[in-house]
This record gives structure tokens, C-alpha cells and sequence, in this order.
């Protein structure tokens, strides 16, 4: 009998230790059931590179912090780099024709990449006294040596610093002289460079300086009576052009050879009369500058010793015009691009000739992709010796797109890279009744499909029937139908860009189905300076009304504050249609769905003003009679982060002030909660999703033990930290700083649990789910980051805690719950050390809520990482009871295991048995990593070898990076949404980059695998059922003989 138990324990060793299904991705598997799209965000600076054979490439920087090489053919990226979110790029051009030239950080990090690669090749840091304007001028000179030098001013000094290896040659300090320098100016070829700025608002100061070692030759002050507003354009190598003060004059500026000249034009003298205030626009033409008047763009140019005169009055205040381009020996050409209807005319002319047009031509744009915000140009020479032009421009929705030969040669969807809000919608139930056709051209698709399928398993598969294979999984008609599938994988992913456009993508493969320019945010006299806000799902018609299409609401604001009025549009989420929008009267501070719908399925909103009214939407007398019903059961809470207050408010009645509108209501205070401000600051706050779903109140836990978990809407997690605490990791002391987390019912502003963490600073990331919160946070004292869960039961019901009575039914769970009476709860709390920075947070969530929950984890490497639930339980023990590891629970251990990526692995005993323990001796394995357990409970019952090992259950924990070996570039957000199978969770991660996957927290015990053979399964049965068929005509003749005999 013991060897026989021994032989069953080994082999269930075996089975353990052997690799079995995991969650990893294989080769052939990978975009399956992910996608990952990379971006680099709105183009800022655009150098081109196409001088020598080769790839011909555009350097660009965008709003994003983002460096990158883009392709000039395909518009395909060949590197980039995202800085730090503090890192802005401010100013860029290639230096020695290998060199990308950055300067960062308000001028004070300069930096050097290798062209072809993109690998940094120095860094320099240049202190300064004071922030400024950040200047950056590189040599045109192709000479490598120390001479070929790098000016740049930032932080109040200019700094020379050589090209080759990045050190600082010398400094020039302006600090105490007061000047804020607008230009640098270094003629070509010269041994002198020019700085020029202001000395207060009248005072113009220009100082001519040597090159090689800093020395200020000459200094050369100039006053102006009527001021200077401080825009100015550089129009040649001696002479300037200012705006004064009062907006109505030109100021020319020469100073030639040191000396100050000036000479004032009146605007009215060149353009006449008019009605608005100037503004100088930026511009790098020789000879000439551009203002904005109104609705026209002015182009004026710099005639002899200073005079000025218009070139050309364009009506056309949103055209584009591109910085000089350099052709041949003293001449030069711009390009310029007007809107006209449906099409952009890009015009390159001369910039001393205005009647000499290089190119002419006319192109067909997409009206969803607004104005022309920014236009770079860059000539070649064509076969007839001819100059041909392609210009890079920058849509008002953030696209890049390159035109060559009146047509668009490429575009790239780089708005993507700036997405604010998402929401998840589903895509509409296919239509009964398809073509016999259809039918039977999809009937040969599949027999061939599976005939493939079934070679591959044989390994009877030629490398072409390989690749057709693959092809055929990469390609499936299933993944990208535009209709929604019975597991619920398929959906449109809503999103709202920075830009102010929307754009729909599909969960299948990412590509987008429609995209709109919300003419509610466009940049116009009815609202200016638009800002995009959130998504909220709008109608969501069910089986019953399935002729409507559903709709989102996008809700933003017309103006840069938050009084600003806000705006609404509701868009089609099939078509991309905007419906209808609504400029507000009031401003929007908060918006609340609420949970009842009309009879269209439109959900009711609440939208607070800052003046604290509630307005409620849609604006019609079914709503409001919805509404007025569940007034009384109204409540939501306000936060003053800086004021340190977090207030609880409810419905009074109409507002007084606005009589007539039946859709407005005054608001009452019902709780306050003032935190001390000498010793804490509100730095997080954290509440449920209103449209999570928890499958079961009670949990059973060990010896048929029910505990039922505290589950409300109402709980609102708050973290505060000491004020010196709220700068950088390490900026106070332990003994200085604190976290104070607690946990408010927002109705009556009571608080449930608080919890103090001495020596612990943000910044805290939380995420809230069902009866229990996680947050992470920097440990001062251990130098490490932590994370702690709370959970929180109900203790009111400690009657129920039979698991028959649940199962029976007989317990009080339909009992009424009253947020006024006082909560009977007990908390559980832990912590841990976790080992990442963390960016974002987020939860899993599944249809029903049956399946175990997984944190999604957004580290400061731009991964996501999933981590089940369980590590963070706050029950964990060191020596879990027997009970305990039937549960599941896990050993106890100090930190959180990191599982590699794409891997699985089962413990023992809280021992992790990874994959390189697949192939050892089971017994060596017990010997090695359970050497107590091997030499105590094995050495007392089984002197022989492993034979107690049945009493030791294994657990299988899944934890991997969901983005595999991926990064998601300045990770911002991550989003779950759950499909209709119950198993699975689909998860979009965004920031620069997207990426989308779908994850089985549980494993998908309700899915048969992708990969899972039919064709095999059905040649089994044929066999089984001729086996059968075979050993019955048997088993008849065997019994005919018998009968015989």
C-alpha cells in the first residue's frame, strides 16, 4: 500500500512540476487577442534630414515630450523616445548632419542623438539663477571640431557648448543686468554673436559677444517711451521687429554693428483702419514678419533701412505658414496653406518675390480633421533639375500628414496619443438572413480552415500551410466583424482626444471605425478655448428598442477656468453622427449619472455648477417626473482639495434664482469634514465604479464560517499626508511625514475606518472595488514602496454566519440597510512591500462579479501588470491552518512576488515552483526547496520517501504582465470592461501608445481555447462510434458462436 502511494504522489508531482496551459502567448498567438498601437502625439519643431542617399527622415517633437524619426515614405516611426512629463522639448534642429540637437526642460538640458539610431550620444545640464525664455541656435557649419559650438540661452544665461562631446565651453550670465533676451543671433561665418532683449517694459539691450570665449565686446542700450509688449520677430541677421505696447505700432530694431536704431510704423499707416488688437505671429522669414488683425493675417515686409510695407493681406486668419527654407545661394521659399471649402491650398512662393509661385496646388481633406494648425516644408530636385516641394502639416485634431504632388502621401492618427477620457459601447446584433452564397463561400472558408488545422496538429504542415495558418488567425473575419459576437470580445472603445475629436475603435484589431471633430469643441466665437472633459454612456437601448442607435454625451467646456460655461454633445456611437449639442448658460464642476433611464433608455444626469445648483438632463417632463420622485434619495459629496474640506449635499428644492427653470434645483449642505491644515493634506480620493456588480455579499471562509462584506456606493476612500510630505520621494524626513488614510460614508459623512503610516509619503495610487481598497505609497523608513489592503464586513448580521441558512435561503440579506444607522463593521488590514513605482490602477471586472479579481497594475516602466487578488488578503498568516490552504489562501510573506513575464507558477507552502523546476527529480525538489517540510512532517510519516505530500495542496496564482514584453510610452490610464463570458475581463491601456487585451483572471473555464482542435474532436468520435459499431458486430458473432456451441 505505501508504495503504492508513493508511486500515485510522485506522479501527481510530476504532473505539477510538468508545464502545463498558462496564460504566456506563443509565437504564433501573439495579436491574436491583443493589439498595441504606438504614436508620438501633436507636432511641435519638424526638421527634415534628406540630404545623402538613404532613408530620408523627418526629426519631430511633439506635445507629448516625444522625440522620433519618422519615415518619409510610409510615415512609419524609426525611434522615438518619450522624456519625462516634466521634460517639454522646447527646441530642436541636426547638427553635423549626424546630430539630433534637443534642448529640454526650459533650456536646461541639452542633448545629442545618434541619427540613424536614435542612441544618445551626451547629455549636458545648464544651471541658471532664474527661469526664462529658451533659445536654441546651431551652427549650418558641417566642420567637426571644437569650434562648431552650440549656443543656447536658458535659465538667464547663454551658454556655448561644443557639438561634439557636450561640455560647456562658457557662460554668460544676464541674471544681474535684469535682461530677458528675445533673440540670439549668430551670422554665418561670423566671429560674434548677438544677444537682444528687454530691460523691463521700454528699455531694448543688445550685447555683442565672441564666440570663442564669452567676452562681451560691446553693450548697447536703447529706450522707447511707449513700451514694448514683448513679441517680436527676428526678420535678417541685424534687425528686429516689436510690437509696442499698446498694440497699434511696429518698432524696427537695428543694430548693426552694436549700435541701436529704431523706427516706429503705425498698423493703421499699412493696413488702414482697424478694429482689433495686433498679434505677432511666430515666424522665421528673411525680410518679413506676419500679424493677425481680426480675421486677417497680414504679411509685412522690411523694405530699406527699416521701412515697412505689405506684402500681402490674406482673409484668412486660421492660414498656416511654414519657417524659410533655404533653395540656393540668397534665396528662399515659404509655403502657406489656405482653407477653402472642402480642400486646403498649399501655395510655396519666394520670399522676395510675392508673385513668384513655386507650387500651386489644391487637396481634397477629410473636414473632420479641422484646420491647418502648423505647416514644415522640404524641397527636392527632380529629374528636369527642378525644385519639388512635400510639405508635413498638423491638423487641428493633432494628425500628421505629408503632401507631395497634390496628394497625401501619408497620415497618422497622433490625436490618439492624447486621449482624455473612454468608454466602452457595444456594436449592433447581426441582421437575420444571409445569401446562400455567403453561406456556402463561408462553409469552404471553414472546411479549409479546420483542413489546415488538422495537418498542423498531425505535423504534416508544410511551412506554406504554416504561414497560411497564421494568416488565417490574424485575418479572422470573426475577430473584426462589425456586429457584436455572443462572447461579448467585440465592442467599440469610445474615446475623447485632447483635440477635441472622437474617435471609435474597434476591440478586434484597433482600427478606427469613425472619427468626428465635435463642432461643440471647435475653437470659435461661441466658444473659446474649448476643453474636452469626460465620455458618459447616454442611451443604451436594449433588446426592447433595439431601432435606436445607442449614444454618448461628451461633456466639455467653453473657456480655460472652471466657471467657464460648459458644453454638451450627444453622438451616435454606430455612426459618429453628432446628434445635437448644447451650449450651457452655466458652468460644470461635476457630473453624476444617475441610475434610472426614461423610456427612450436615455439615463438621467446631474450636473453641478460651480455656484452649487444641480441641473438635470435630458431637459424634458418625463425626466423631470423620474427625477422629482427620486429627489430625496439624491446625494453626492464635493472636494476642496486645497482648502483641506470635503463636503456631503443634497437636493432642496428649485432654484430661486432662476425662476421658470423647473430644471434646476438649489443644493443644501449635510456634512463637512475639515482636515487640520497644519497637519494634513487631501493628496487622493477614491470611490467604487458606479457599475461594478458583486455577484454575493456573503464569503464563506473556513469550518463553513460566513462573514458578509460591507458593500456600499456611498464609501469614499480619502489619503492626506503631512504639507511637507507633498513634494518628492525624500524631500522630508521620516519623522516628518505621515499618511492618514480613512474611509467616509458620504451620506453622513461619518468615518468608518482611519489608519495612520507613520514615516510614509505619496504619491498614493488607490483603487476601490466591492468591500475592500488597495493603495499604494513610499515607505520612508524602508525605502521602499507599499501597498495596503483594507477590507471591511458587515458585523450586523453576525447571526447569518451559517452557510445553510445562506444556502437555504433562511437569512436576512433582503433586511433594509440604512446609511443613518450607525455600521456595525470590523476591518482587516495588511501590508505589504511592493517593488514598482505605480502610475495607474485599476481592477478587473466581469460580468456577473463570480470570477476572482485581479489588480491591474500600470508600473512606472509602462507595463501593466495583473496581480491576483489573493496576495493582497488581508488573512494571510505565515503558517496557514489546513483549512486555510483549502481556501486558498496564500503563506504570508513580506513583500508581493513580481512573476516574470508571460509565465505561470504553482506554491507550496508559499515556496514558488517556477519553470525551472520542471525538470527535476520530484523528490530533489521537495529536498531543495521544502527542506523543513522534507526533513519533519515526510522524515516523521514517511520514512521511505514522499508520502505525506497529499496533505499539502498546491495553488496555482497567476501574475504576469498583461502588455508581455510591450511598453505603453507615458502610460496615463487603464480601463476594464467586462465581456459577456464571465471569465473574461477586456483591458485598454492608454497614453502615447494603446493597448488593448483581453485577460481570464480565473482562467476560462466557460471558453473552449483558440487554438482547441474541432477536426480532432470529431475524428475521435467518428473513431469512437466505429470502435463501438466494430466491437458490438464482435461481440454479436462471439455471442452467435457461443450460442452454437
Amino acid at each position: 500500500m505505501a508504495m503504492a502511494t508513493r508511486v500515485f504522489l510522485l506522479l501527481l508531482l510530476v504532473l505539477i512540476s510538468s508545464p502545463s496551459p498558462s496564460f504566456s502567448l506563443y509565437e504564433d498567438q501573439v495579436g491574436l487577442m491583443d493589439w498595441h498601437q504606438q504614436y508620438i502625439g501633436k507636432v511641435k519643431h519638424a526638421v527634415f534630414h534628406t540630404q545623402k542617399a538613404g532613408r530620408k527622415r523627418v526629426v519631430v517633437s511633439t506635445e507629448e515630450n516625444v522625440i522620433a524619426s519618422l519615415d518619409l515614405r510610409r510615415g512609419d516611426i524609426f525611434w522615438r523616445h518619450v522624456l519625462g512629463p516634466n521634460d517639454a522639448v522646447d527646441e530642436i534642429d541636426i547638427a553635423l548632419g549626424k546630430y539630433v540637437i534637443t534642448l529640454s526642460s526650459e533650456g536646461s538640458i541639452l542633448r545629442a542623438w545618434n541619427l540613424p539610431d536614435g542612441q544618445m550620444v551626451w547629455e549636458s545640464f545648464l544651471q541658471g539663477p532664474k527661469p526664462s525664455k529658451s533659445l536654441l541656435s546651431v551652427s549650418a557649419n558641417l566642420k567637426i571640431d571644437k569650434d562648431n559650438v552650440i549656443f543656447v540661452f536658458g535659465k538667464g544665461c547663454l551658454h556655448a557648448v561644443s557639438s561634439i562631446d557636450g561640455e560647456v565651453l562658457w557662460k554668460k550670465d544676464f541674471a544681474d543686468e535684469s535682461l530677458e533676451v528675445q533673440q540670439i543671433i549668430h551670422p554665418l561665418g561670423s566671429d560674434m554673436i548677438y544677444a537682444v532683449g528687454f530691460v523691463g517694459l521700454s528699455q531694448l539691450d543688445a550685447y555683442q559677444i565672441n564666440v570663442r570665449n564669452g567676452e562681451v565686446l560691446k553693450h548697447r542700450s536703447a529706450a522707447f517711451p511707449g513700451g514694448f509688449c514683448g513679441e517680436v520677430s527676428l526678420v535678417s541677421s541685424d534687425t528686429l521687429v516689436a510690437l509696442d505696447a499698446t498694440r497699434s505700432s511696429l518698432i524696427s530694431i537695428s543694430f548693426l554693428d552694436g549700435e541701436i536704431s529704431l523706427q516706429q510704423t503705425h498698423i493703421s499707416n499699412l493696413v488702414g483702419d482697424s478694429f482689433g488688437m495686433a498679434v505677432m505671429l511666430p515666424s522665421k522669414l528673411s525680410g518679413m514678419l506676419m500679424i493677425k488683425i481680426d480675421n486677417y493675417m497680414v504679411f509685412v515686409r522690411v523694405a530699406d533701412e527699416g521701412k515697412l510695407e505689405v506684402a500681402e493681406k490674406i482673409n484668412d486668419a486660421a492660414a498656416a505658414v511654414s519657417d524659410a527654407l533655404a533653395l540656393s545661394e540668397g534665396q528662399q521659399a515659404f509655403g502657406l496653406v489656405e482653407h477653402g471649402g472642402n480642400k486646403i491650398h498649399l501655395t510655396v512662393k519666394l520670399v522676395n518675390d510675392w508673385n513668384g509661385d513655386l507650387l500651386k496646388e489644391s487637396i481634397r481633406m477629410d473636414h473632420q480633421r479641422g484646420c491647418v494648425h502648423k505647416i514644415f516644408i522640404n524641397s527636392y530636385i527632380r529629374t528636369d533639375r527642378s525644385h519639388g516641394f512635400r510639405a508635413l502639416i498638423v491638423m487641428e485634431d493633432h494628425s500628421l500628414l505629408l503632401l507631395q504632388q497634390g496628394e497625401i502621401v501619408w497620415s497618422r492618427e497622433d490625436g490618439l496619443a492624447s486621449i482624455i477620457d473612454v468608454t466602452a459601447s457595444e456594436l449592433p446584433v447581426e441582421k437575420e438572413g444571409v445569401s446562400v452564397a455567403k453561406v456556402e463561400h463561408n462553409l469552404f472558408e471553414w472546411l479549409k480552415g479546420h483542413l489546415l488545422k488538422l495537418k498542423g496538429t498531425l505535423m504534416l504542415a508544410s511551412p506554406e500551410d504554416m504561414i497560411a495558418i497564421q494568416g488565417m488567425r490574424l485575418k479572422s473575419s470573426e475577430k473584426s466583424k462589425m456586429t457584436r459576437d455572443h462572447n461579448g470580445f467585440r465592442k467599440l472603445l469610445i474615446v475623447l482626444t485632447r483635440a477635441g475629436k472622437l474617435f471609435a475603435l474597434h476591440t478586434g484589431d484597433g482600427r478606427v471605425v469613425w472619427s468626428v471633430l465635435l463642432h461643440s469643441l471647435h475653437n470659435s466665437e461661441a466658444c473659446a478655448y474649448p476643453t474636452g472633459l469626460n465620455v458618459y454612456q447616454w442611451q443604451v437601448p436594449h433588446h426592447h428598442a433595439m431601432d435606436e442607435n445607442p449614444s454618448v454625451l461628451v461633456v466639455g467646456r467653453c473657456g480655460l477656468g472652471s466657471d467657464a460655461p460648459g458644453v454638451l454633445s450627444f453622438v451616435d456611437t454606430y455612426t459618429g453622427k453628432e446628434l445635437d449639442s448644447l451650449f450651457l448658460t452655466h458652468s460644470i464642476e461635476r457630473i453624476i449619472p444617475l441610475s434610472f433611464t426614461d423610456s427612450r433608455e436615455q439615463r438621467l444626469h446631474l450636473i453641478i455648477d460651480t455656484d452649487h445648483h444641480a441641473h438635470l438632463y435630458p431637459r424634458t417632463p418625463e425626466a423631470i417626473g423620474i427625477f422629482q420622485h427620486e429627489l430625496p434619495n439624491i446625494y453626492w459629496y464635493s472636494v476642496e482639495a486645497e482648502n483641506g474640506i470635503i463636503r456631503g449635499h443634497a437636493l432642496k428644492s428649485n432654484c430661486i434664482l432662476q425662476e421658470g427653470d423647473e430644471y434646476c434645483f438649489d443644493t443644501r449642505d449635510l456634512w463637512s469634514i475639515v482636515f487640520p491644515s497644519e497637519s494634513e493634506k487631501i493628496l487622493a480620493t477614491v470611490t467604487r465604479k458606479l457599475n461594478e456588480v458583486v455577484h454575493t455579499q456573503a464569503k464563506v471562509i473556513t469550518d463553513q464560517d460566513v462573514m458578509y462584506k460591507y458593500v456600499s456606493k456611498n464609501l469614499l476612500f480619502v489619503a492626506t499626508v503631512a504639507p511637507k510630505a507633498t513634494g518628492e520621494i525624500g524631500s522630508v524626513t521620516p519623522e516628518e511625514s505621515w499618511l492618514v488614510v480613512y474611509l467616509i460614508d458620504t451620506v453622513t459623512g461619518r468615518i468608518i475606518y482611519r489608519m495612520t503610516h507613520h514615516g510614509t509619503q505619496g504619491p498614493v495610487h488607490a483603487v476601490f472595488s466591492e468591500n475592500w481598497v488597495v493603495y499604494h505609497y513610499f515607505n520612508l523608513r524602508a525605502h521602499r514602496y507599499e501597498m495596503s489592503v483594507v477590507e471591511i464586513y458587515d458585523q450586523s448580521r453576525a447571526d447569518n454566519k451559517d452557510v445553510w441558512k445562506l444556502v437555504l435561503g433562511k437569512h436576512n440579506l433582503t433586511s433594509p440597510v440604512s446609511s443613518y444607522s450607525r455600521p456595525e463593521v470590523i476591518t482587516k488590514s495588511q501590508f505589504y512591500f511592493f517593488t514598482h513605482s505605480v502610475k495607474a490602477m485599476a481592477v478587473t471586472s466581469t460580468a456577473k462579479g463570480i470570477t476572482s479579481k485581479q489588480l491591474l497594475i500600470g508600473t512606472i516602466g509602462d507595463q501593466v501588470l495583473a496581480l491576483d487578488k489573493r496576495y493582497l488578503d488581508p488573512r494571510r498568516t505565515i503558517n496557514p491552518s489546513q483549512s486555510e490552504r483549502e481556501e486558498g489562501i496564500i503563506p504570508l510573506t513580506d513583500s508581493l512576488p513580481i512573476i516574470p513575464q508571460s509565465s505561470q507558477e504553482a506554491m507550496f507552502g508559499g515556496v514558488v515552483l517556477g519553470s525551472e523546476s520542471h525538470n527535476m527529480n520530484p523528490e530533489h525538489l521537495l529536498q531543495n526547496l521544502l527542506p523543513d517540510f522534507y526533513q519533519g512532517h515526510l522524515a516523521k510519516h514517511a520514512p521511505e520517501g514522499i508520502l505525506g505530500l497529499g496533505a499539502l495542496k498546491p495553488v496555482l496564482v497567476n501574475s504576469s504582465y498583461v502588455t508581455h514584453n510591450l511598453k505603453v510610452e507615458g502610460l496615463r490610464g487603464i480601463v476594464t470592461a467586462p465581456a459577456k463570458l464571465e471569465s473574461t475581463t477586456l483591458v485598454f491601456a492608454y497614453g502615447v501608445d494603446l493597448f488593448f487585451t483581453r485577460i481570464a483572471p480565473s482562467r476560462t473555464y466557460d471558453l473552449l481555447t483558440d487554438d482547441f482542435s474541432y477536426a480532432l474532436l470529431l475524428i475521435t468520435i467518428v473513431a469512437l462510434v466505429a470502435a463501438i459499431f466494430v466491437t458490438w458486430i464482435l461481440s454479436e458473432r462471439k455471442e452467435l458462436q457461443e450460442k452454437w456451441r
